[in-house]
């Protein structure tokens, strides 16, 4: 189960391979490898069936993670009312229409309370993520905001400088694009002309500034 859902992103598009899962910041398994830190997600636990030495364990979860990428959708591990089954995220813009079988879906851990808050917050984020048109719009427009505001030429920007201004403002948008727009380290590697690990350091370059 946890490698199912682990792969969620992977099958949905949003990422295209386990090795840029590692660093997608809305799965567990980012937290997992140690690219995004969650103080409240329990990694010892799940990792502990991969062997008692930490770096071993992380390298067989990874395997099994990998190996896991064939299977693809898995009808014994799939139902309910959220997105696993609405046959992909473009289907869940209908969301309001079926609150009620999201609410009571047996498999979203929590009550229906719950689940109604988690829902009421995420719309909104969710909407605006799956609006593709306007998501590229988006991007293009905070891009010519933030470089107007830097003083950076957004040429510059996507030509893969290594200076510290242009570096750190990469960063910010790397994080932004990742948080708002929902867009994965590819399409942002894309947008800012970098390759998908450059794009995961970046982010995790900005969080750490974050943090000081």
């Amino acid at each position: 189960m946890v490698r199912y859902i682990h792969l969620n992103p992977l099958r949905a598009g949003v990422v295209q391979s386990v090795k840029e899962l590692d660093c997608y910041p809305w799965s567990g398994h980012s937290a997992l490898m140690g690219k995004v830190k969650r103080v409240w997600q329990e990694k010892d636990y799940i990792l502990g069936y991969f062997g008692k030495h930490r770096n071993r364990a992380l390298r067989a979860y990874w395997r099994f993670v990998e190996e896991g990428r064939s299977q693809g959708r898995r009808a014994e591990l799939m139902g309910g009312g959220l997105i696993r089954s609405l046959g992909g995220w473009s289907q869940v813009l209908s969301l309001r229409d079926r609150r009620e079988k999201v609410s009571y879906d047996a498999r979203i851990l929590g009550g229906s309370d719950f689940v109604n808050l988690i829902m009421n917050e995420a719309d909104s984020k969710l909407r605006r993520q799956l609006q593709f048109g306007g998501r590229k719009k988006t991007a293009n427009e905070m891009i010519q905001k933030i470089c107007v505001e830097e003083g950076v030429g957004e040429e510059e920007l996507r030509s893969g400088s290594q200076r510290k201004k242009v570096s750190k403002l990469r960063g910010k948008l790397s994080y932004r694009f990742s948080h708002e727009l929902g867009m994965s380290m590819a399409e942002i590697g894309r947008y800012l002309g970098v390759c998908t690990s450059a794009v995961c350091k970046a982010i995790q370059y900005y969080e750490a500034d974050l943090k000081k």
